[in-house]
């Protein structure tokens, strides 16, 4: 082999060497576009569970059906078995749960008292 041969071979090893070839990773996940929106997003609130469903027997024998949830500021009230849900709400835990219209509930479930637009108020019991 000829000194150029060889030299040329030798520099072509030193250049090569000198490369730091780093082996490509492949994923099958893109970067997520919202990533950083979601780190600084406030913390999400879930809905309250249910924790009761009863139907009350009302002293002029009416009845009234009442979903409790957990957090005691949130109730669904029916009038009747199949009725639209009334929402009533409160703002603070053990405040009265009132609705559009005039609804207004207290108590928990083994009684209540409610109000309503149509019937005023009278006592519920379990």
């Amino acid at each position: 082999m000829n000194t150029l041969s060889f030299t040329a071979a030798a520099a072509a090893i030193l250049v090569l060497a000198g490369c730091q070839q780093k082996a490509e990773t492949v994923t099958t996940t893109a970067p997520d576009p919202m990533a950083a929106e979601l780190a600084n997003a406030a913390p999400v609130e879930l809905p309250p569970s249910m924790k009761a469903s009863v139907a009350f027997r009302c002293k002029d024998n009416s009845l009234a059906f009442v979903d409790f949830f957990s957090g005691d500021k949130l109730a669904n009230l029916r009038t009747k078995k199949d009725s639209e849900i009334i929402r009533l709400t409160a703002e603070n835990a053990g405040d009265p749960l009132t609705g559009d219209g005039g609804y207004k509930l207290t108590g928990d479930q083994n009684a209540i008292t409610l109000t309503t637009p149509a019937g005023g108020t009278q006592t519920c019991k379990h």
